[in-house]
């Protein structure tokens, strides 16, 4: 077996941020409710939903994988990957804010917003990083910056240790590197009975997503009604067998350490200081793994774990600050 395909389900909270509060259908149909009783939207109907102008397709391992490529062929890639409770809408408004001057191409991971769910041959032979080594090959790009928040940032450190040659810079966000501990969580009674409710029912509704959006947000008046939303629409998703099959093969602890140790490409770290799960010493943590890459670092003590929704302009700024510190000639 390949160590990239390794998985060992204690570690699994590296890959996945909110592990321990995933409902029971996460791998699985509910265990107690049907189809019926709740308003799932089939992938068919997300797709007619939310696709727009931008959302093209391609086929990796069986699968339609949903993807967007913005911004001048001639400029700097940035590659962007979201983490494991989310969609490439996570990165709408950095990219609205950098495609004049960048070529941002995103995508959506396997059972995540418009992209399809692993089949048991695709769950057993493909590994996360296939996805974006067959993106960019597909449109022929050859060096990325790569970006990642939460755990599509440790998905960025397995292809800059698995491909280096495709990767020219890493920038990663409130991305874990030990494996999580969350029995330090202090939580309001309002998200626990929202986790008790979607563990009941196998359903998160309307009110889970703001309670989570909410806890771990910094300040929760940046989180919009809109992103609220559809975070609901997209985790009303039909439950899939294999939902999170693929991104579980980067939560071996043991492995992914393996993995940073091999990650020589210069690193900018852009936490969130106020991150209930990762607080500011997981930052002194995964420096410590990075040990061959050159870091760099900001920490902005207001924000929590998913910078990139909170605070998206200033979020953009500091990666046109550090690409354009390495790549000083951009398109005019």
């Amino acid at each position: 077996m390949s160590p990239l395909r390794s998985f060992s389900p204690a570690a699994l909270a590296i890959a996945l941020v909110a592990a321990a509060i995933q409902p029971a259908f996460a791998q699985g149909a509910p265990a107690s409710s049907t189809a019926q009783d709740h308003p799932w939207l089939t992938v068919t109907e997300l797709r007619r939903l939310y696709s727009d102008k931008q959302s093209q397709f391609l086929t990796v391992g069986g699968l339609r994988i949903h993807y967007k490529d913005e911004g001048p062929r001639g400029a700097p890639v940035l590659l962007m990957i979201h983490g494991s409770e989310s969609s490439l809408r996570t990165w709408d408004r950095i990219t609205q804010v950098l495609k004049t001057r960048y070529r941002v191409i995103r995508f959506d991971l396997p059972s995540y917003g418009l992209s399809d769910g692993p089949t048991d041959a695709a769950a057993k032979a493909l590994v996360p990083t296939d996805v974006p080594i067959a993106l960019l090959d597909k449109l022929g790009v050859t060096k990325a910056t790569v970006v990642g928040v939460s755990s599509g940032g440790t998905m960025g450190m397995y292809l800059a240790a698995r491909r280096p040659d495709m990767v020219e810079r890493l920038i990663l966000s409130n991305t874990p590197s030990d494996p999580v501990d969350t029995s330090h969580l202090v939580m309001p009674k309002a998200f626990l009975d929202a986790q008790a409710r979607a563990k009941e029912t196998g359903f998160r509704d309307q009110d889970f997503w703001d309670q989570f959006l909410s806890y771990f947000a910094g300040d929760a008046a940046r989180i919009s009604a809109q992103t609220r939303k559809e975070y609901y629409d997209f985790y009303r998703r039909v439950p899939e067998k294999n939902q999170i099959a693929l991104i579980a093969r980067i939560g071996d602890g043991k492995q992914a350490s393996i993995e940073m140790a091999k990650v020589d490409k210069p690193t900018f770290l852009i936490w969130g200081g106020a991150d209930p799960l990762l607080p500011e010493p997981a930052v002194t943590a995964i420096t410590r793994y990075l040990s061959h890459a050159q870091i760099s670092k900001v920490v902005m003590p207001d924000v929590g774990h998913y910078p990139p929704l909170e605070v998206p302009d200033r979020f953009a700024q500091l990666i046109a600050a550090y690409v354009e510190a390495g790549t000083p000639e951009l398109p005019k």
